[in-house]
């Protein structure tokens, strides 16, 4: 069955409705057969204007809430069928800076979508994670790693014996972990467009950095498959193209016209911040298993043969970790290619 075509007569929540990802989430959900659309977000001028932009649709309602309030959480999922959690810090800096609210935000509010989904049997429930979640070497990302493990534990409960898991028969709650999404707040594409019309220089942190990347509409497209994918307790890893940051600012440079005046100069890593990125690290992999647009990695606790996992049982597991600096990059021209395809030049 078509992806969106499963969405038909469901009632959707989206958590932090106003943000990149949350926003499109909105979007593409409006021209779904998706019977309401809940917006959540702690942005009062954003929600407002969410609001009113799809006002017409008559399927979008929006409610000043934020995921630290467990109690707003549980009144506004009374009716929700599905839950697709978006809201979090994700500035690396500013975690660092602020750890303790990103635990607020990114930990204690995942723990609250969860517990106000099991108070009000709601069906499913993902979580948008991030590459920064694995091997993390920063607050942000080590929040996200968190928020992953708070929804396996949701999925799963212990028995009296420590070897057998037992589903939980109700929500199924799992996670979708994917890399930069190409033209978000945190991404370089506003960055380098900035720094260009400003006449530059565009600043690289290191020109041999490699990120995965990805259109936002693609992106979201893969998060509202991996709804119907989940059968409860995985991360589900995207997958998506790896190029280098330099070729991106060469290839964003040289489509304006002029541009072989503006220069490229290198600034040095941000602390915390990564050469390479990695959506499935080596621990992950024998646990994995491909199935379409996903690598669907399961809990350690989980037991691959269960009766859940049976759309599972003959699909190939990687060879390796899905690292971008392992995966090979596009070239300066293919990047050109999808940029000019994905609307970015």
């Amino acid at each position: 069955m078509d992806t969106m075509e499963k969405y038909r007569d469901k009632t959707v929540l989206v958590t932090g409705s106003c943000g990149t990802v949350g926003a499109e989430l909105v979007r593409q959900l409006i021209t779904s057969p998706a019977a309401h659309i809940v917006c959540i977000d702690n942005n009062e001028t954003e929600l407002f204007f969410q609001i009113e932009r799809h006002r017409d649709s008559g399927k979008v309602s929006g409610h000043l809430a934020d995921v630290r309030d467990a109690e707003a959480l549980k009144l506004r999922m009374r009716g929700i069928d599905i839950v697709i959690h978006s809201a979090a810090l994700k500035h690396v800096g500013l975690c660092e800076d602020s750890p303790a609210q990103a635990i607020a935000t990114n930990i204690d509010g995942t723990q609250n979508v969860i517990d106000a989904a099991l108070e009000n049997e709601v069906e499913r429930v993902i979580f948008t994670s991030s590459d920064k979640a694995v091997n993390p070497t920063n607050v942000m990302g080590t929040s996200k790693l968190m928020g992953e493990r708070l929804m396996t534990a949701a999925a799963e409960t212990t028995s009296n014996d420590l070897n057998v898991r037992a589903r939980n028969a109700g929500t199924i709650f799992a996670s979708t972990r994917f890399g930069n999404v190409l033209g978000s707040r945190g991404s370089v594409v506003p960055i380098f467009r900035r720094q260009i019309d400003a006449g530059g220089p565009i600043t690289l942190t290191d020109r041999e950095m490699t990120r995965f990347i990805m259109s936002l509409e693609d992106a979201v497209g893969l998060v509202l498959e991996s709804v119907w994918l989940a059968a409860g307790g995985e991360v589900m890893v995207t997958k998506m193209p790896v190029a280098r940051i330099e070729d991106i600012a060469h290839v964003m440079r040289d489509a304006v016209s002029g541009g072989d005046d503006i220069e490229i100069t290198e600034i040095g890593a941000k602390p915390g911040e990564k050469m390479y990125e990695e959506l499935m690290n080596d621990e992950e992999v024998r646990r994995t298993v491909e199935y379409g647009n996903f690598f669907v990695t399961l809990s350690a606790f989980a037991d691959r043969n269960a009766p859940c996992y049976a759309h599972l049982a003959d699909q190939p597991s990687p060879d390796r970790p899905f690292n971008s600096a392992v995966e090979q990059a596009l070239d300066r021209q293919e990047v050109a290619t999808y940029f000019a395809e994905k609307g970015f030049i």
